[in-house]
């Protein structure tokens, strides 16, 4: 029974910034103050705090910190700095999230990775990695799977996570566990993948289907 590895991992996308091909300043200013308006909304309801309170702990109208929420001004760090004092926490926490929230991984048609499944290196089998976002420990790994040959026998896999299939061409027997599912174009298959599993019998080639594995959020 084979562990599947991490496989080839897609490399990441730039950020944007001022400067950059189409990125303004604005863009930016934007992006930041619907982050911090963000951060600053969901702070303050995991306190249980309405926004009177907060504004009255941090010394500020009403008004104001319902603006910083909404993202229709730009808060000054003197502001910010108010406001982390009034929920106990450093100004940075009101960043989180901010490199993540913008990282997008674009891979064009035919531009995946090749990778090499491991158990499985026969000719007339491809695997493509579709990207991946940054990070030590991406949650997604989708993976595009192309069958042109048939083979007698399948490696079964291990994994953390859970694993979910759509059917792009062709028609095959997916084996999970003991169980068995008829495959065909359109049809979705979503399962935990410490389950012995693979393809069982390859009916109808060539095969398509996209396989993405989730592991769950890197934090």
């Amino acid at each position: 029974m084979q562990e599947e590895g991490p496989g080839g991992r897609g490399e990441p996308t730039e950020l944007p910034t001022p400067g950059s091909p189409g990125v303004s300043a604005a863009d930016v200013e934007r992006l930041l103050g619907s982050t911090i308006g963000q951060r600053v909304r969901e702070y303050r309801q995991e306190l249980g705090l309405n926004i009177t309170q907060l504004a009255g702990r941090a010394g500020m109208s009403k008004g104001m910190l319902s603006k910083v929420e909404n993202a229709q001004t730009s808060p000054s760090l003197a502001t910010l700095a108010r406001l982390a004092a009034a929920m106990s926490l450093p100004v940075t926490a009101f960043f989180r999230g901010m490199e993540e929230e913008r990282d997008a991984i674009f891979v064009a048609a035919e531009e995946g990775i090749d990778i090499e499944h491991r158990g499985d290196s026969q000719a007339g089998h491809r695997y493509q990695m579709l990207g991946s976002l940054r990070g030590p420990s991406p949650p997604l790994e989708p993976v595009l799977v192309t069958l042109t040959k048939r083979s007698e026998v399948f490696p079964l896999y291990q994994h953390q996570g859970v694993e979910f299939l759509y059917m792009l061409e062709g028609k095959m027997e997916y084996g999970y566990g003991t169980a068995r599912y008829l495959l065909g174009p359109g049809d979705a298959l979503q399962f935990g993948g410490d389950v012995p599993h693979g393809p069982a019998h390859l009916v109808e080639l060539p095969i398509r289907f996209l396989s993405i594995k989730a592991f769950g959020s890197p934090d």
